[in-house]
């Protein structure tokens, strides 16, 4: 039986939100998900290491906090909403078309000090979601944790918890993805894996 399995695990899993319905008209962090990405949530539900869960932590962007209630609702574990450890703050652009995007993302993880466009800096990013996220390494009841949030600021935390320099080759291959993490060592024990099919656990 390995460290991810059975009534002792102590795990936390970081999810991505899956999907989303681009609207140009409205906040960012206020987008939902889109029918794919539902799908994919309640997909996600099937998953042995659902059944597991003892706590639910979400960012509160509206797609992460719609992938926690599904998760929620399989689970009957109550949706803790926590400031603070949303998407590295993009207001400065606001949105962009998809190509334009990808540059911003590339230079964001790039170059980590700086401050792309006005984004905010991803050195800035990553202390905020360890900063964050540091208390649900350290708490000792037994269960796993599940924070649902995303994937430019779940990239910098896992390069942290790593010992891994920023960079983009360590970020998901799109969205709808969780890495694990065991809360005795503070360490990853997988990469990125999508959220409703194969992978550990």
């Amino acid at each position: 039986m390995t460290g991810d399995e059975g009534a002792g695990s102590r795990v936390l899993r970081y999810v991505t939100h899956p999907e989303v319905a681009i609207d140009p008209e409205t906040a960012v962090g206020s987008w939902r998900l889109s029918s794919e990405g539902v799908r994919r949530a309640e997909a996600m539900c099937r998953r042995p290491w659902v059944g597991r869960i003892t706590r639910i932590v979400s960012s509160d962007e509206t797609k992460a906090v719609q992938t926690a209630e599904v998760l929620a609702a399989h689970t009957g574990v109550e949706v803790e909403v926590r400031l603070g450890i949303g998407e590295n703050d993009r207001s400065a652009t606001g949105f962009v078309p998809p190509a334009r995007f990808e540059q911003l993302a590339d230079r964001f993880f790039a170059e980590p000090e700086a401050s792309v466009e006005g984004w905010e800096r991803a050195v800035d990013a990553q202390l905020r979601i360890v900063t964050g996220l540091r208390d649900l390494l350290s708490e000792v009841r037994s269960g796993d944790v599940a924070v649902i949030g995303h994937g430019g600021v779940g990239t910098l935390w896992y390069c942290a918890l790593a010992g891994l320099p920023i960079d983009r080759r360590h970020d998901q291959p799109h969205q709808g993805h969780y890495f694990t993490v065991d809360r005795g060592s503070g360490l990853p024990t997988h990469g990125w894996q999508p959220i409703d099919r194969g992978g550990p656990g």
